[in-house]
């Protein structure tokens, strides 16, 4: 036996042992743990008719169809009823009217506790070596997510002005919180792409309750503003955030109180015009000057309020800064390996039910991943996200088709055995190599478009 597999089996031996000796793994494991089931059970609407679809199931179809590669309702009322006929039950309809209607009255407050919940559970129970220097760190960032071109849906979510009417889709913008040792997502804010309040500081002073004292914020350069630095620094909370472009251009490291070479103490002073979002209270009751750091290391521009060199060397903080690309990342695997890319719901209200339902299905694989991570001693950011999905749906199926009892102990073996490269330096154009099969622009409204080609037919030959 080499010695690479003398190590795997090593680690397969000890994670299975850890599993079996650790009561631990049962509470991280709330996909069918009583936890969940109590959380559940605490968040039902009062008064309920026992339905073809209960709540507790169509949370449960809901979920699945977050995870499934054909996200269509039809799918998971068939693959309901044929668990049905499985369990020995009667066959009901396989009609989807039911199961939509159960959707509409599942409680959105329901789906976005668990959510959230779920996202507390594990930053509560990461181990102190996950942290940094002793600190929660949380991710900051916004996205956008296409979604069905109805008129509900363009009436909250409008397209992007520079579309014509009727060529373009409804945008809705998303800034989430997700911690950085385990990626697990602690909250989220969606609203318009237009308008007043809807921008990423905006939808992000509505969960500014996430954060606890003492906690460190790493985001983008669009963050780093006087007043959003004023609001945390009264709470308590550190921040690192790349410089805005428009301050980097008159940073002079001569002035303020010389910490090192480009590293200084500067104090702001509060802007004189009042942004239009802000009320005259507001703006009158922040500070007047801020005091923050200010350093410049392999041409970045950092501001941070963690104004202490010692404790909190450049390279350190360049090192931590680095570690933000995660974000990008974890929103990728719920838009790209998730689906949530591109909603299906038609009205707003079930839109913003169906975008918490895929950041639940995402924290409850975090949950796995976490547990995997502690029993093997690694780092949850080891771990492959999709490794973990694949797995996850392929035990599930197991379990449910055949009633087998498998080890859960093997299920954090099998996510352990793939890890991801570290790669805090990767550069990749933002192009695609592929080309897309070579039809038109769709430029008039589909009706119109239909009728034309009713009348004429297909052209004879698409242009490239």
């Amino acid at each position: 036996m080499t010695t690479n597999n003398k190590l795997a089996r090593y680690k397969q031996q000890r994670i299975q042992t850890m599993a079996h000796a650790s009561d631990s793994y049962r509470f991280f494991n709330v996909l069918t743990g009583p936890e969940m089931l109590s959380k559940v059970e605490a968040l039902l609407p009062a008064a309920h008719r026992e339905r073809q679809f209960p709540p507790t199931e169509t949370l449960s179809m809901f979920l699945a169809q977050a995870m499934s590669e054909d996200r269509s309702c039809q799918k998971a009322v068939n693959d309901a009823m044929v668990k049905r006929i499985a369990g020995g039950f009667s066959p009901c309809s396989t009609g989807t009217s039911g199961y939509c209607q159960a959707r509409q009255r599942l409680p959105l407050d329901m789906i976005s506790t668990l959510t959230r919940d779920t996202g507390k559970l594990i930053n509560k129970h990461t181990p102190d070596h996950w942290r940094w220097q002793g600190k929660r760190v949380h991710l900051i960032d916004g996205t956008t997510v296409g979604l069905p071109d109805t008129a509900a849906n363009q009436a909250v979510y409008p397209q992007s002005s520079g579309q014509k009417p009727g060529l373009g889709f409804s945008i809705c913008r998303v800034v989430a919180v997700i911690c950085l040792s385990s990626g697990a997502v602690l909250n989220t804010a969606m609203g318009s792409c237009k308008g007043k309040g809807t921008s990423e500081q905006c939808l992000l002073r509505r969960m500014l309750d996430t954060f606890n004292s003492g906690d460190l914020i790493l985001g983008d350069a669009f963050f780093g503003t006087y007043f959003l630095l004023a609001t945390l620094i009264d709470r308590g909370v550190d921040a690192v955030f790349e410089q805005l472009g428009a301050r980097k251009r008159v940073t002079d490291f001569r002035q303020g109180e010389r910490l090192g070479p480009k590293d200084h103490l500067i104090k702001l002073t509060r802007p004189k015009k009042k942004p239009s979002w802000m009320t005259q209270e507001a703006y009158d009751s922040a500070p007047g000057t801020l005091t923050i750091r200010e350093l410049k290391i392999k041409g970045k521009v950092l501001i941070t309020t963690l104004l202490s060199a010692k404790g909190f060397p450049k390279h350190e903080l360049s090192t931590l800064y680095k570690k933000r690309w995660h974000v990008e990342v974890d929103l990728r695997n719920i838009k790209t390996t998730l689906g949530m890319e591109t909603l299906s719901c038609k009205t707003p209200d079930m839109i913003e039910k169906e975008m918490w339902i895929y950041f639940l299905a995402y924290n409850l694989i975090r949950l796995l991943m976490a547990q995997s991570a502690l029993l093997s001693n690694l780092q949850p950011r080891q771990l492959s996200f999709k490794h973990t999905v694949q797995l996850w749906l392929a035990w599930r199926q197991q379990t449910q088709e055949n009633g087998a009892q498998m080890d859960e102990g093997m299920l954090f073996i099998l996510i352990a055995q793939k890890t991801v490269g570290n790669r805090p330096d990767r550069i990749e154009p933002r192009a695609v190599k592929r080309r897309p099969k070579p039809f038109p622009l769709l430029m008039e409204k589909r009706e119109l478009a239909k009728m034309r080609v009713k009348i004429h037919g297909h052209p004879k030959k698409i242009k490239a």
